[in-house]
């Protein structure tokens, strides 16, 4: 699933106005680009971290590594090498890979198949991928032929090798990498025992502790409109990751009727309901980013039903006429801020 990038850029540049607004005694501030996206870092520092630059450095590599194993866009990742495989081939990987994979397929079981990340070919049918805007809605015929080509059941992982079961299988693991990436930086960061940090790549974050002056980070989920930007909800998350997805900014319109860019898999067809944003806490941000793009195919009552099941801290802004309508899974009240 593609999130809008959009989006993401409102919502950072409202997060870290809250965040920055008790300036710190001494705080690390670092930016840089990766997956596609902006990443931003503002770290409590203390004798154990390295220079600024150097601390940067490997965190820059770290993320290259990422990019190395799991891009879509490098021709020689290890993703995409498994993604030019013939049929009944199979690829050596890293641990780091078949982590992200093996939380993909994971994901895909406990959310009843809306995670899916084999679900390219129909975001690219759809025009939402590298593809162009198609000349026509698809019919139901090539729906069909195309969602034939995905499905987890096409890959098989065994020990560090993915094996390709199903011809023309094509993996993308956009919907939980960037989570992942930030997983990474946050090991390196507690590596050196760093007390506050807050991590944010492409709108998926990871907070620990508080900031330099003693103060607690917060963060603000943008409201999901169009038009001007505000704050729905301050949030305090403690030590805890976060990410936040959205559907309405994406999309097309065409003969009067709107497509979402958020892809069912079980169905091939766009979503139609009235859910807006999700945002998802997690001790992994990898696991909030794969659960916060599972809801947004689920829908409201599905995700507050399987929030239930799985004890999930989450929030759900649904679309309520000119208005919204804000959920709460039990899980999430404790990260209000009045």
């Amino acid at each position: 699933m593609v999130k809008t990038l959009a989006h993401w850029l409102a919502f950072i540049g409202l997060a870290f106005f809250v965040s920055g607004c008790s300036a710190p005694v001494e705080q690390i501030s670092l930016t840089g680009n990766t997956m596609g996206t902006t990443y931003h870092i503002k770290v409590v520092p203390n004798d154990k971290l390295p220079d600024p630059a150097l601390l940067q450095a490997e965190i820059d590599m770290a993320l290259e590594k990422v990019n190395d194993q799991m891009s879509t866009y490098r021709p020689n990742s290890e993703l995409s090498r498994f993604n030019q495989l013939a049929l009944a081939q199979s690829v050596t990987v890293s641990p780091d890979t078949v982590k992200v994979i093996n939380e993909g397929l994971k994901l895909h079981k406990i959310t009843d198949g809306a995670l899916d990340i084999t679900l390219g070919p129909l975001v690219n049918m759809w025009g939402f991928g590298p593809d162009a805007r198609p000349t026509h809605i698809p019919s139901q015929a090539e729906i069909a032929a195309v969602k034939a080509k995905t499905g987890v059941d096409g890959i098989r992982v065994v020990g560090n090798r993915l094996e390709k079961l199903k011809p023309n299988l094509y993996v993308d693991l956009s919907s939980i990498a960037k989570g992942f990436g930030v997983d990474k930086v946050a090991h390196i960061l507690d590596k050196y025992g760093v007390k506050g940090y807050l991590v944010e790549i492409g709108g998926e974050v990871s907070v620990k502790g508080t900031k330099a002056d003693g103060e607690p980070w917060r963060i603000a989920v943008e409201q999901p409109t169009m038009d001007e930007r505000a704050v729905q909800q301050i949030i305090e998350p403690g030590t805890m990751a976060m990410a936040t997805s959205g559907d309405y900014r994406n999309y097309y319109e065409e003969d009067g009727q709107r497509f979402s860019h958020i892809i069912d898999p079980r169905t091939g067809y766009p979503v139609q309901h009235k859910l807006a944003s999700v945002t998802v806490m997690n001790k992994s941000c990898m696991v909030a980013d794969g659960y916060a793009t599972a809801m947004m195919v689920l829908g409201t009552q599905a995700s507050l039903a399987l929030a239930e099941k799985e004890h999930l801290a989450i929030m759900l802004i649904e679309k309520q006429g000119k208005g919204f309508k804000v959920y709460y899974s039990k899980a999430f009240k404790r990260f209000l801020v009045d």
